[in-house]
This record gives C-alpha cells, sequence and structure tokens, in this order.
C-alpha cells in the first residue's frame, strides 16, 4: 500500500476509488498546494482499498492499496522531447508531474527547491554525493552503476535553474565513485567532481556547503540564501528518469542491512513494498531483531515492526540484532561539555534538553533549537546517554505546534 503521504509538505488527496483498475506508474494522489508531490501507482492491478494504515514516520494516515492483477506491469511511459529544447518552466512542471522529492532522506518536493524565490539568486548546484550516514550505500551504488544518467539529471537541474557551475560532493571513502564519476565526466569544465574528508554530519546540505564553498548559511536560512541549490544523486537520476523517460517516481533503490539480515544488499524496491518482503529477497531475518530502523543508525526512524511500507523517503532499512541494541540509560548530566563541543551547528544540547524537559520552549527557541538538524552526534557522545537529541526534537515539534496554534488565533481576530 501506498501513503497519501510521503514527503515534506501538503499530503495528497486519492484520485482513484475502490474497484478502479490502474497501470504502473498512474497518478493515484495529488494535493492543490505548492508544497506536495503527486504519487503513482507502483504495480498494475486493482484498488482494493483507501483506508488509513501505519506509517514509518510513526503514525497512521490514509493508503492506497493495489492488488496485483492480470493487466500488465508496465504501462507505457511516453518519451519526452530532448529536454535541451524545453525550457525550464516546462521541465519543472515534468519534474512535479512525475512526484520527484528528495531521495536523501527530507523527500522535499524537487520542483519546489527548483525553484528559489525572487531576489535569492542562485549561482551553484552541488550534489550530494557524500553519503556520510553509516551503514547506507544506496547512493553509492547509484554513482557506480548509474553514472551516466545522474550527470545528465544533473545537467537538467542546471538548465533548470539557470547555473553554469555545479560540484559534485564525494566523501574520500569512496574511491570507486570518485574515478567512475570524474571518467563519466571527462572534460567538463563547469562540474567539478570535489573528495572530501570522510566525516559525519557532512552530508548534511547546511555542512555540505560549509565545506566545500566555505559559504554559510544563517540561523534560520536555507541554502538559497547564500546562493546555492542542492540535490541528492538519487534525486537526480530522478530528474533525468522523468524528463527523458517520462518516468514517474514509483521506485527507488534502498539499502537493506543490519547484523540482523541474513544477506544484506541495495535493493531497487517498489514504492508501497512492506520491509518485510524487501528483507526475505534479502534472505530473511538472522534470528529475533532486537532494533529496526528505517534509514541510517545516527538519524533513522525505529520501527514497532516490519509491517509497514517503504516510501520515497527510505534510503535503508536496518535491523539490529539484539547484541546491537543498547540499553537504555540516562545518568545525570556530567556537564563534560562533550556534546557542546560536538554539536556542527554550534548549540548547548544539554541546555536545550532541560528547556525541552521543563516545557520552557520559548528559552529552547531563543538558544537555536530549530536549527537543530538532529543528526545525533550529541546523543552518540555523551557519555551519561542523556535523550539529547529526542528532547530537543521534542521542543522543535511544541514550538513548531504552538506557532501555529498563534498563528491561527491570530487569524480570528
Amino acid at each position: 500500500f501506498s501513503p497519501l503521504l510521503q514527503h515534506t509538505g501538503a499530503p495528497a488527496e486519492p484520485l482513484v476509488e475502490e474497484g478502479q483498475e490502474v497501470k504502473t506508474g498512474e497518478k493515484i494522489g495529488e494535493s492543490r498546494s505548492f508544497i506536495s508531490a503527486p504519487l503513482h501507482a507502483f504495480l498494475s492491478g486493482k484498488v482494493t482499498a483507501i483506508k488509513k494504515h501505519p506509517h514509518p514516520l510513526g503514525f497512521q494516515i490514509s493508503a492506497v492499496t493495489i492488488e496485483k492483477g492480470d493487466v500488465p506491469q508496465e504501462s507505457s511511459f511516453r518519451k519526452s522531447e530532448d529536454w535541451k529544447g524545453l525550457n525550464p518552466d516546462g521541465i519543472k512542471k515534468m519534474i512535479r508531474e512525475a512526484g520527484i522529492v528528495g531521495l536523501g532522506g527530507a523527500a522535499f518536493p524537487t520542483a519546489v527547491k527548483l525553484s528559489p524565490p525572487e531576489g535569492k539568486p542562485v549561482d551553484i548546484l552541488l550534489l550530494n554525493g557524500a553519503e556520510c550516514e553509516p551503514c547506507l550505500t544506496c547512493d553509492y551504488r547509484l554513482m557506480l552503476e548509474k553514472s551516466s544518467p545522474i550527470i545528465e539529471g544533473l545537467k537538467i537541474m542546471m538548465k533548470v535553474l539557470g547555473v553554469n557551475e555545479a560540484f559534485i560532493a564525494i566523501e574520500d571513502n569512496k574511491p570507486e565513485a570518485l574515478e567512475v564519476i570524474t571518467k563519466t565526466l571527462k572534460s567538463s569544465k563547469n562540474i567539478k567532481v570535489v573528495p572530501l574528508k570522510t566525516k559525519y554530519p557532512q552530508g548534511a546540505e547546511k555542512q555540505l556547503i560549509k565545506a566545500l564553498l566555505n559559504r554559510e548559511v544563517p540561523s534560520g536560512g536555507l541554502p538559497f540564501d547564500v546562493g546555492v541549490i542542492v540535490q541528492n544523486v538519487g534525486t537526480a537520476l530522478a530528474v533525468r528518469e522523468a524528463v527523458v523517460e517520462g518516468k514517474p517516481l514509483f521506485e527507488r533503490v534502498v539499502t537493506i542491512g543490519g547484523g540482523g539480515v541474513a544477506e544484506p544488499q541495495n535493493l531497487k524496491v517498489r514504492i508501497g513494498t512492506l520491509f518485510s518482503q524487501a528483507i526475505e529477497e534479502c534472505g530473511g531475518l538472522k534470528g529475533k531483531p532486537g532494533k529496526i530502523i528505517m534509514g541510517g543508525p545516527m538519524m533513522g526512524l525505529a520501527q514497532p515492526d516490519l509491517d509497514v511500507p517503504v516510501i520515497k523517503g527510505t534510503s535503508g532499512i536496518l535491523v539490529l540484532p539484539p547484541r546491537e541494541v543498547l540499553k537504555e540509560v540516562s545518568l545525570p548530566c556530567l556537564r563534560c561539555g562533550s556534546c557542546v563541543d560536538s554539536c556542527p551547528v554550534n548549540l548547548l544540547p544539554t541546555l536545550l534538553e532541560s528547556y525541552a524537559g521543563k516545557e520552557r520552549f520559548a528559552e529552547a527557541k531563543s538558544l537555536g533549537a530549530l536549527d537543530c538538524m538532529e543528526c545525533g552526534v550529541c546523543s552518540y557522545i555523551c557519555p551519561s546517554k542523556r535523550p539529547l537529541v529526542q528532547m530537543i526534537k521534542y521542543a522543535k515539534l511544541s514550538i513548531s505546534s504552538l506557532s501555529k496554534k498563534e498563528d491561527k488565533a491570530g487569524g480570528n481576530r
């Protein structure tokens, strides 16, 4: 089944009804909101239900269930004309219609990201191949096996943005990817491959921009505030498939790994596939799982079971055996300052945790809680194993909720 929310922004509304026949790639959900993305059928068959299901983000939401039928599995995707002859707005429309979102994890609608506001000129497009999250290798495999389509997707996005310069950032623990991408580029002068020192969480947008270009995104700001747009290598491939092949986003590459999986590997998986089905393709589980995570071990989300679907933002499915799961302890803060020294955005995690625990959200906001990227470094390095990142996330959600209530109250006056 395919949840109607798989992206940052407004959820989609169903465009199909129970009993309706659909083909692979057919649009099944859409929203009129600017920040949203359409959804497409992940296989050909009959819509058997539109009802709420568990979502890997931790809540229940309406989803479209499709039962495989006798109709052909692949619909005939309309081939696009030469993209070089298309105007930027036409290309953006194709990207939006294909439901493309950022495949690095945030799932922000790509067409929106390629539309910086007026007065925010962009001069550089940065392609993110760092993949700094431990255990994840889906982007690495894509760079090795799909280098030419990825670079073509990068060029398509450069045309949309009207920029003449781009960088491809790859950490130096991926020498094969550096070599393949460099060879594929050949003598391109306006696109450069840049090897970066392996360092977590360097793959985050703001950190990547600082490391590569020495431009610092201001607090509360976005990359376009410093003239940069960042896209993931998987997103570049999806853009190319949408524009050149007319193929919407209904599948992606996912890392299936962890010590609890019999045969860890990277798989191309249809959106809507259950985690349990993906793991069965990798030989199944090795004993009882200790923890199931969507994403990586640092920023991923723990799952209650394997009966949740792959969504557009699913970069990995990790299964940790019980021996690899740390016992949850929370000793008193030692005031050692380790979390402060290691925070990549220069916050005070221990003080933010304290304010969150006392529900002093105004003070947490004033200390930059909303700038937290939730990388998990503070919790990882804390000798007392304090739930630092969890409490900061709680503060962020509370601040956002209070802001919405205030905006609504102000609008009713």
